[in-house]
Parts: structure tokens; sequence; C-alpha cells
């Protein structure tokens, strides 16, 4: 599909390399068409590899997507330049009083924190219930999964024993599932954190259904009963060696961390690990997109209200 985003943006290049279609705003202006607009909030450290990644996700369908990247003001990177930030990125009181046909929260490295002590977790929970009214479709990442059944709905996170990192087998709950379509009986996904849900704390809200799980890695995604919320809790749109990355860095920090499950070859880090994931992972997206957002939006943007 074609992404519209602002000229200039790192990722563009590596984009074009993989000849995805990327549309500068002075073209994409020109076009008579309605493109989805797509809100990225953006709470990784490492800002623009997390772009890279979701704007590949984001290009296997062929409807025009705007994508407006978003960082919070309450909490200053301090590994993506501010002159990236001035740049290329937009903040929630600038865009609030604009409407989304969906929009998109990344995961965090700060789930081992209790929810109030995350410095942005008031600014979090005002733009959380601002998607009610305002944005189609809201998909929840890895942390923001957690903080995000915690906030609409009181679900707990669990600590882990070990860190769940690695690729890890999972099976479909449901088979009618628009968001799973064309789905592998089983499939393979990313996993990297620290915490967990309980599938009886899911079970016991009537407003969750569960759609897949891991017999290993836990729960893995979940939507409300309405599909405006979906929660992911793995990372499905990594990068071949974004797992390897986080494994040496936490090693260099003197962590205790075991080596990814199913990823290198042999199990040995010198290995280069083979991608299980990337069409379940191309999928995942698409079908959001296309169930989720495309077919439930309204035409005029300006209608989008809570009973889409």
């Amino acid at each position: 599909m074609p992404i519209k985003i602002k000229n200039g943006l790192p990722a563009i290049s590596e984009l074009k390399v993989e000849n995805i279609f990327i549309m500068p705003e002075s073209i994409a202006s020109h076009q008579d068409i309605r493109p989805l607009k797509i809100a990225i909030i953006n709470l990784m450290p490492d800002k623009e590899k997390t772009e890279l990644q979701l704007l590949r996700r984001l290009s296997n369908t062929p409807i025009q997507i705007e994508v407006d990247l978003v960082h919070t003001e309450t909490h200053l990177s301090k590994t993506t330049p501010k002159e990236h930030l001035d740049a290329f990125y937009t903040t929630f009181s600038k865009i609030k009083s604009n409407k989304y046909d969906g929009l998109i929260i990344t995961g965090a490295p700060v789930e081992q924190m209790d929810f109030k002590d995350v410095n942005y977790w008031e600014e979090l929970k005002e733009i959380m219930d601002w998607s009610k009214d305002n944005v189609n479709s809201v998909l929840y990442l890895c942390w923001a999964a957690q903080a995000g059944l915690y906030h609409h709905f009181g679900i707990n996170k669990y600590s882990v024993k070990k860190k769940h990192s690695g690729i890890f087998k999972h099976k479909k709950n449901d088979e009618h599932c628009l968001l799973i379509r064309g789905f592998d009986d089983t499939f393979w996904a990313p996993h990297s954190r620290h915490t967990t849900i309980k599938k009886e704390d899911i079970e016991a809200c009537n407003d969750l259904k569960i759609i897949s799980e891991s017999d290993e890695a836990g729960i893995y995604i979940v939507t409300s009963s309405d599909n405006k919320h979906v929660f992911i809790t793995g990372h499905s749109e990594y990068d071949p060696l974004t797992l390897k990355q986080e494994y040496l860095r936490d090693k260099e920090k003197g962590l205790d961390v075991d080596i990814p499950k199913n990823y290198f070859p042999d199990n040995n880090p010198i290995n280069k690990p083979i991608v299980k994931w990337r069409s379940h992972s191309s999928l995942l997206f698409s079908n959001w997109i296309n169930y989720y957002v495309y077919q439930k939006t309204p035409f005029n943007i300006n209608d989008i209200s809570p009973n889409n």
C-alpha cells in the first residue's frame, strides 16, 4: 500500500530498498481519495527502529494510509534525538481534536513498574480515554496491551520468574475471528516481556475474548467484544535481529537472562536467527487494517463515534 509519511523520515530509504511504496506528502495531496488516518503512539526508546518495523507491517494492503507519529509530552526520550522528534513527531495535545481511523500504541520497557509509577501514565490514560470517542479501532502492543487491559477492564499483570523471550508456538482459539483469517492452525510469534496476564482473569470478563494463546508464553491476542480494542501481548512486528539485540543488551547489563527460545539454530547465539513469524505478522496487521479499520470506519472521518 502507499504509506503517506513526512518527507525526509529516515525509515523511507530502507523501505524503498524493500520495494515498499512510500508516498511523499507532495504527491498524496493531489490524489482524490481519502486515506486511512492512523496515529502511532511510539513509547519505545529507539523510536526510529520501531517506526521502520511498524511502517513495514502497514504496507501490505492496497489502501493508502496517512501516518501521524506521536510521542509523549510527559517523558523525554533519551535515545531518540530531539531533532528527529521535532521534525517527524507531534504530541497528543496537538492531535486530540482530530479523529483517526486507527491507533497503534507500542510497547515500552516499563513493564516491571506499577502502572501508576510510569511517568507518562496519566497522559497515556487520557489518550486511551480519548480513543473511545475519536478512534475506530486501537491496536495495543506488548506492554501497551497490558496497560490497556488494566485501564479499560481492570485486568492486572503479573511478574514471571524468567523473562518470556523467544519465538513461541501459538494456537487459534477462535477459528472465525477475522483478525487471524488466513493463519495456520499453529503459528509462531515473538515475545519479549517480564510480565504476563492470567487467562482466568480474561475469561471472567464478558467484554473480552481470547483469540490466541501459547502453551509456553500464555495469552497472545485478546479483543473487546466490539473489536474497538485489540490487545497483542507479543511483538509480531519485530525484525529478525531484534531479539538478538535485546539479548546482547541484557547480557551486557549483567542481567540473568536466557537465550531466546526457538530463535537461534542449535540454540547458539552465533548462528543467524531463522524468521518463523513474518507471514503471520503481515497477516495480523493487514487483517486489522482491513476488517477492523477500513471495513468499519465511516467515509466521513468526523462521524467516528463510540458506536462505530
